[in-house]
């Protein structure tokens, strides 16, 4: 077996979408993907409508949990093949310096931890997140992954972040 490809979802806070992202890929990658995710300013914990979701639909929320970018960029960490961004902001900041030159490709969706209104809206804003990014995921995993191919697998990435729900950074529009 060849080692699992490694992927690094990053958001600014590392509350909500980039923890869906991870346990997402962790579970549909079935062993191909070993994924982790951080964030450029993370809020300390997962939000909990994020982890009642996941818990919901059956995937492992143990070892979840909000962090800095930071962890990732030194020395004795994974080295990351693929890093996608999935919030504007995180897209537009300077990043830290990654070990092993991954390709980097961005998915903005909305943010649903600012979803605003009933507890209903607020867990149908995460629900509809969780649907965007599986479907990103499904669409990355059943394609070719040719890390052998920068180019190739960038403009791959960059097709997937368009699929529905994108936001305009995703689109090209400005951030």
């Amino acid at each position: 077996m060849t080692d699992p490809i490694t992927v690094l979802v990053l958001c600014t806070g590392n509350s909500a979408r980039s923890i869906l992202a991870e346990a997402l890929f962790n579970a549909l990658g079935e062993g191909r993907v070993r994924a982790f995710s951080a964030g450029s300013q993370p809020k300390g914990e997962p939000h909990p409508l994020a982890i009642a979701l996941l818990a919901g639909k059956g995937h492992d929320t143990a070892g979840l949990r909000s962090k800095s970018w930071n962890e990732f960029a030194g020395p004795g960490t994974p080295t990351m093949d693929i890093i996608v961004t999935v919030c504007d902001s995180a897209a537009g900041e300077a990043c830290p310096f990654w070990p092993g030159h991954p390709v980097v490709g961005h998915w903005g969706i909305p943010d649903p931890a600012a979803a605003e209104g009933s507890d209903d809206a607020r867990r149908s804003a995460f629900e509809a997140a969780y649907r965007q990014l599986e479907l990103r995921i499904r669409a990355f995993l059943d394609g070719p992954i040719d890390l052998d191919d920068p180019a190739g697998l960038t403009a791959r990435l960059k097709a997937i972040g368009r699929l529905e729900g994108a936001t305009a950074a995703s689109l090209g529009g400005a951030p």
